[in-house]
């Protein structure tokens, strides 16, 4: 049957020697090419808000061991907003900067060839409010890890539908406080790796959501990681094109209600 062979063929490409896939002398770095950067710029009229400092604010379950053995996907979450210093907190361990040198933009999650493909949004149904009064509405916003800020995006009506929409009709997706939704931007890894980047980008995006479920657990909140989701209308949601940027993972974010 078609969909045999097809299956079958993906499995290959996923046992194929990457050496075997790609010429890597004629990548665009091998090239000469500049690497393409490491943020979406700001456009105009945005403005980047910057996030709460978490530390000594945050408590936190210190054994690793505990953390991973408590690690689950919790579906259902408590009508309760979550602080700006938790979600500070979260993309910090997700998507956060460790130090830069020169072009180099380290992290706190691996990377194939620290190439980094990914883009954060969040979808906010309820405020974030920080303990020093500053507020995130509710809405669309996107991550600048560089300047560890979020800047808004849009406030679309009915948002907890419009994002239980795009989780193919998942509707606990909408309800949580807070839906990290991340994108690839697939040239800043074709860039080094060419054909090899499908595979890379796939396995970059379980590291941040791995980090995600362990981070969330250690300041008591939960996560479930969603690949089911409707491709149109996700990036719909966020804008994107869906050709040079397009949804690749969600995992709505809250307060446990599950016992």
């Amino acid at each position: 049957m078609k969909d045999e062979q097809s299956i079958k063929q993906l499995r290959e490409f996923l046992k194929e020697d990457v050496r075997k896939r790609t010429d890597f002398t004629q990548s665009d770095q091998s090239l000469g090419h500049p690497m393409p950067p490491v943020e979406k710029p700001l456009e105009a009229g945005q403005e980047a808000l910057a996030l709460p400092e978490w530390r000594d604010v945050l408590t936190f379950k210190e054994d690793i061991a505990q953390l991973i053995a408590r690690r689950q996907s919790v579906r259902r979450y408590a009508d309760e907003a979550l602080s700006a210093e938790e979600v500070s907190f979260l993309l910090w361990a997700t998507q956060g900067v460790r130090r830069v040198q020169g072009e180099r933009v380290l992290r706190h999650v691996p990377s194939a060839g620290n190439r980094h493909a990914l883009e954060t949004y969040l979808a906010l149904t309820r405020p974030l409010v920080a303990r020093d009064g500053r507020s995130f509405a509710p809405g669309l916003w996107r991550y600048l890890p560089l300047g560890h800020a979020l800047v808004f995006l849009k406030s679309p009506e009915a948002l907890p539908d419009q994002v239980a929409q795009a989780a193919m009709g998942q509707a606990f997706v909408g309800q949580a406080p807070v839906t990290f939704i991340w994108s690839a931007i697939p040239y800043r890894m074709e860039w080094r790796y060419r054909h090899a980047s499908v595979k890379e980008i796939a396995l970059d995006a379980g590291h941040v959501c791995q980090n995600l479920y362990l981070a969330a657990e250690a300041i008591r909140c939960a996560t479930c990681a969603v690949a089911a989701y409707d491709q149109p209308a996700a990036d719909a949601l966020l804008g994107l094109d869906g050709e040079d940027e397009f949804v690749i993972y969600m995992a709505p974010v809250g307060k446990s209600r599950e016992n």
